[in-house]
């Protein structure tokens, strides 16, 4: 799961949100939490998981599993 950071920031920047933008979605008063996220410092809940895979419509495995790429044509 070391690489859900990458496919947070990848699925936030093509639906053209900003970090407050998807923090206010997720129920988060400032988007610090999230930017940890992106940039690795912090690992996700699984509540949080299951939040985001549900915000852009995919899977937890696609964000939990590194060899898993996210699918194409966002």
């Amino acid at each position: 799961m070391q690489r859900f950071g990458e496919k947070l920031h990848g699925l936030r920047t093509a639906h053209g949100l900003t970090l407050q933008q998807l923090a206010a979605e997720l129920g988060y008063a400032t988007h610090a939490y999230i930017s940890e996220l992106e940039s690795g410092k912090k690992v996700p809940t699984a509540a949080l998981v299951l939040k985001v895979a549900r915000r852009f419509d995919v899977s937890t495995d696609v964000l939990m599993k590194d060899e898993l790429e996210l699918p194409t044509g966002l």
